[in-house]
């Protein structure tokens, strides 16, 4: 793939995953709230989040080094929201944490699951060819499949016990692990701006 095809392709690319991301995270959210699930309103979120960073990079891309790694910072704290908003609920949880419909739980986490993987699948051909922003978006996805995972395991245990606890924590770990990619994509940007050479204003 020569350098003037990159950023079309790139671009095609982010505004397809941009698209299943926002498609699922009205699934994912409205199974969140008839079953109170921390963990699927914490990654319905995180869906959110990630559809806003991929439309983000395809605005971006033309621009110059420094403003792309200037929006690489930016994408970096909203890659905080989801673990703030989840902080939020599992707050009003935590005295009482009752267990979720564990079917639910489970299907909803392997719908994402299959969500997350095909679009890891799309970004990972880019993730080291568009800076941070691209890292940014492939780093949320494999988080996200991860988080995926757990979901799916949290459902079983919650099946197993009846406890609610299994999904608040892994509600609260889908948080740490948003909070280590923002930590990532902050220092890629940093090393970006750092690298850039010329004093520009404005992207082009």
């Amino acid at each position: 793939m020569t350098s003037d095809t990159l950023p079309a392709a790139l671009r095609r690319t982010v505004l397809t995953v941009a698209g299943l991301n926002l498609g699922y995270f009205f699934v994912e959210f409205a199974v969140a709230l008839v079953i109170g699930s921390v963990a699927l309103f914490a990654d319905s979120v995180d869906f959110l989040e990630d559809t806003a960073v991929n439309l983000l990079i395809a605005l971006a891309m033309g621009w110059s080094l420094r403003w792309r790694a200037r929006v690489g910072m930016g994408l970096a704290a909203l890659l905080l929201v989801p673990g703030l908003a989840t902080l939020w609920m599992a707050w009003q949880k935590f005295n009482a944490p009752l267990a979720p419909d564990a079917q639910m739980l489970s299907l909803a986490g392997l719908g994402a699951l299959l969500v997350n993987l095909s679009c890891a699948w799309l970004l990972a051909r880019h993730r080291h060819r568009g800076g941070s922003l691209t890292k940014a978006a492939f780093l949320s996805a494999r988080n996200d499949a991860l988080a995926n995972v757990a979901i799916i395991g949290a459902g079983w245990v919650t099946a197993l016990t009846a406890s609610g606890w299994p999904d608040l924590l892994v509600g609260l770990a889908i948080a740490a692990m948003n909070a280590d990619a923002a930590k990532e994509v902050w220092e890629a940007a940093q090393e970006e701006h750092r690298a850039a050479d010329g004093g520009d204003s404005a992207p082009p």
